[in-house]
């Protein structure tokens, strides 16, 4: 009981915490914004070990059974790992600020 009522004592200071945070600045903002195409790039690297890791474990079975003569069903069909690549971000384009809008000529109203 003791361990719910801290947990949700630091779940409010927390909330109260961010709550009062500042909005964040352009650059903040272009900064977390690389940090998330990082961390997605990494995702994708992380996926493409994997895919290539499992491709081995894969063969390395198939060549075994066959060195024992078993019979093995054929591997099922999986798309090809994909090489995402070095990390390359590339910013979006800033957008220039808004023309004013010119006032009206004076004159006749409609």
């Amino acid at each position: 009981m003791k361990t719910l009522a801290i947990s949700v004592l630091c779940a409010l200071a927390a909330t109260a915490a961010l709550a009062k945070l500042p909005p964040l600045s352009d650059e903040a903002k272009a900064k977390a914004a690389e940090a998330a195409a990082k961390t997605a790039w990494s995702g994708k690297v992380d996926a493409w070990q994997l895919c290539k890791a499992q491709d081995q474990v894969a063969a390395s079975y198939f060549k075994a059974a066959k060195a024992q003569g078993k019979e093995a069903k054929p591997p099922a069909a999986t798309p090809a790992c994909a090489d995402p690549g070095p990390f390359a971000y590339v910013p979006p384009e800033a957008k220039p600020p808004a023309a004013p809008v010119a006032p009206s000529p004076p004159g006749k109203m409609p």
